[in-house]
């Protein structure tokens, strides 16, 4: 199969880049420039702050987006693969396993991981209700409508998610071409009216309106960085499309049509200071408004998806890499591995959506909240990106420090200007975040601690194959296999199996599935196989964090590459059920224990994450004490 980062450019694929990759900064000129001018500490309608303002977005776009995202940090690939968690793998290999930097590089990356979550549930509220809001400007009896319907759009929206998007995806690239289309003529047409507002492309504007206003420019900033939020999916969606067809999109076509609107809306304002309450809708005739609202909404409901199906994709690549505990995946798609559907991720993020909405009530409140999730999630990657063009790209210290460093430090102007917004808000996509990141952690430290007790109690496998051979049990028809930790240990299920039963099959196999921290384990590399005579075969299994865990595929490739049959429909598949237990000095504190033994009591049975056939499964229960 051929990589995504190897796929030939062509105008579909482009296309179709645009409908999943650009939606969510695509539908930032509904209130990023508005919120810049007349937000609660906007910079005011002086042609001087305008310009200022328009410059900043200018600068913020190309330099944020074009320079750091389209030029440098998609070279960031893990083997084709883009995103805070494939970031973090790629990290990981530059340091030892155990070190102190490998630590602070998975607490960085979980954290950034954490605060993706909490862009999930901003950008679906904030951009369905800036589009809806439009309606607004339409005619003022509308504006009893604008939150039923936002809750109408979100419902319907998260509702269809269990159908899977691959049939509606085929439209959103059209849908986005005609909305950047439209950004692009609305602008360009205002700014024929007045083209003095050009002049805002020089930095002096921007520079000048932070020496004359210091206090005043670092809230705007926070405003002005809702220009770029989204810029973290060009990343974190390269892997369906490749690098070629989003730099190419972003370049050619989403990118200049982006800047014409904002200079379109500067523009407008400076000709008619009424038109701030909605530059962007009073760009459009009278007789196009309502169908703006209607394609606004369209573009909105596009965004939202590619930040939904974003954070389905987060969920699954943490499930495998070890970062959260097993949960219920579906796959909607027969040809698309990428295309899942997780139901409990999938409904509370609906269940927060719509408290936000209902929460704050407009754009603007929301505007308040958004951007110090998005930012955070970008410094992280910035200084991922640091790491690999150190180790990986052979960059040299100094040109670090001319290219990405000068980055590094736009990102933080951008993190301190949007701490501003955190008692306005901003708290919220934080605390939502910080708790996730206190999940993970948790899950993490304690499956260590899991297996630390599992090595502690567990009868080496060499030891238990010569007691075989000497005192042999007594052997039955079939196939077994027994779920295993390692390769040198005797899974618990086998021991109590043996202790109760007495009996052990004629041919058993002990299976590890691995998790490795690339995106595909090629299936000829992908196993290790060791016979151990006496009918007992090791047989460690290598996946990457986006490949399949069904036992149906797992046993196909190894029948296809490595000569081993095995059908799960005539084997018998013996789990460990695994109860933990607080009581050890060492591990973590007792609460923090139990809350750690709650997940693993609702996390999804391993029966069911490797798909294995429900008539061939025996769990046996065992007790650990951590």
């Amino acid at each position: 199969m051929q990589s995504p980062s190897r796929k030939p450019l062509s105008p579909a694929l482009v296309v179709a880049a645009l409908g999943v990759v650009y939606g969510d900064i695509g539908t930032s000129p509904l209130y990023a420039f508005k919120e810049s001018i007349a937000g609660e500490h906007g910079a005011g309608l002086s042609p001087a702050n305008v310009l200022g303002v328009l410059s900043m977005i200018f600068w913020a776009v190309t330099l944020v987006v074009s320079l750091k995202y389209v030029l440098i940090v998609l070279r960031a690939s893990n083997g084709g693969e883009g995103g805070i968690l494939a970031l973090l793998a790629l990290v990981l290999r530059q340091f030892p396993a155990k070190s102190r930097l490998a630590g602070v590089s998975v607490a960085c990356g979980l954290f950034g991981a954490a605060m993706f979550y909490g862009d999930s549930i901003i950008t679906p509220a904030i951009s369905v209700l800036s589009a809806i809001e439009g309606l607004e400007i339409v005619s003022p009896r509308f504006a009893q409508f604008v939150i039923p319907l936002t809750l109408l759009v979100l419902i319907v929206l998260f509702g269809v998610q269990r159908g899977g998007t691959e049939r509606v995806g085929k439209v959103f690239g059209p849908i986005m071409v005609v909305w950047f289309v439209t950004l692009g003529v609305l602008g360009a047409l205002q700014i024929g009216r007045h083209p003095g507002v050009l002049a805002a492309i020089d930095p002096l504007h921007a520079l000048g309106f932070v020496i004359a206003h210091p206090g005043l420019a670092l809230t705007v900033t926070a405003a002005v960085f809702l220009a770029v939020t989204g810029g973290e999916a060009l990343y974190a969606d390269m892997g369906h499309f490749g690098r070629r067809p989003i730099q190419v999109a972003w370049m050619w076509l989403v990118m200049p049509c982006l800047l014409m609107n904002y200079f379109g809306q500067g523009s407008l304002v400076l000709v008619d200071a009424a038109a701030v309450r909605n530059p962007f809708y009073l760009l459009a005739p009278d007789w196009l408004q309502l169908p703006l609202v209607v394609l606004a909404t369209a573009a909105t409901v596009i965004a939202s998806q590619a930040v939904i199906s974003g954070a389905f994709s987060i969920t699954s690549q943490a499930v495998k890499l070890g970062y959260m505990p097993r949960m219920e995946v579906h796959y909607t798609s027969a040809t698309t591995a990428g295309q899942i559907y997780v139901p409990l991720v999938n409904w509370m993020l609906l269940a927060l959506v719509i408290l936000l909405v209902i929460g704050f009530g407009s754009s603007s409140s929301l505007a308040a909240a958004y951007g110090i999730a998005v930012v955070s999630t970008m410094v992280i990657t910035t200084l991922g990106v640091i790491v690999v063009a150190r180790h990986r790209w052979d960059w040299t210290p100094l040109k670090i420090g001319l290219v990405l460093l000068p980055l590094l430090l736009l990102d933080i102007v951008f993190l301190v200007a949007n701490s501003a917004k955190i008692t306005h808000g901003g708290w919220l996509p934080l605390a939502f975040g910080g708790l996730l990141f206190f999940l993970f952690s948790t899950w993490k430290r304690g499956r260590e601690l899991v297996r630390q007790e599992r090595a502690r109690g567990g009868v080496a496998l060499e030891g238990f194959l010569r007691n075989l051979a000497a005192y042999p049990p007594q052997r039955v028809e079939g196939t077994a296999v027994f779920m295993s930790g390692g390769m040198d240990e005797v899974p618990h299920a086998l021991l109590h199996n043996l202790k109760h039963n007495q009996v052990l099959h004629e041919r058993v196999i002990f299976l590890t599935a691995v998790p490795e921290d690339v995106p595909h384990v090629p299936p000829e590399d992908s196993a290790e196989i060791r016979d151990h005579g006496h009918g007992c075969h090791n047989v460690k299994v290598h996946l990457g964090f986006k490949d399949s865990y069904d036992i149906a595929d797992i046993a196909r490739t190894l029948a296809q590459h490595h000569g081993f049959a095995l059908d799960p429909g005539a084997t018998s598949f013996f789990l460990s059920r695994e109860t933990v237990l607080s009581g050890r000095a060492g591990g973590m504190a007792g609460w923090r224990e139990r809350l750690f033994s709650w997940m693993m009591r609702n996390a999804q049975p391993a029966s069911d994450f490797f798909r294995i056939p429900p008539n061939r499964v025996i769990e046996i229960g065992t007790q650990l004490v951590i």
